[in-house]
């Protein structure tokens, strides 16, 4: 059975995502949350349905959910979710940052 790995980078994306709607929306947290699992879901049965982000690592790949990108690999086990980011973030910058 194929799982889904929340890597500890994609899981403090996770908590400061919950945090901002915390403050902010509940119903919109919630929203985000059931929207997240889902696609974790998809995700597990369909590895390769997510672009390519292969010009920031080479096996990376990525999926939209809300205002959000899953960033994801797939590994033996499954996928595993390497970060969750604002789909408006430079992820250049994100990625060249984790290098250093």
């Amino acid at each position: 059975m194929k799982i889904c790995i929340i890597s500890p980078a994609a899981s403090k994306d996770l908590n400061e995502i919950a945090d901002y709607f915390a403050s902010r929306n509940l119903d919109a947290g919630d929203r985000f949350v059931i929207a997240f699992e889902r696609k974790c879901k998809y995700l597990i049965q369909f590895p390769n349905m997510g672009r390519s982000y292969s010009d920031l690592e080479e096996s990376l790949r990525g999926v939209p959910v809300e205002n959000y990108i899953i960033l994801y690999r797939i590994v033996e086990q499954g996928v595993e979710i390497v970060r969750v980011v604002s789909g408006y973030r430079d992820l250049e910058e994100l990625f060249s940052d984790s290098e250093d």
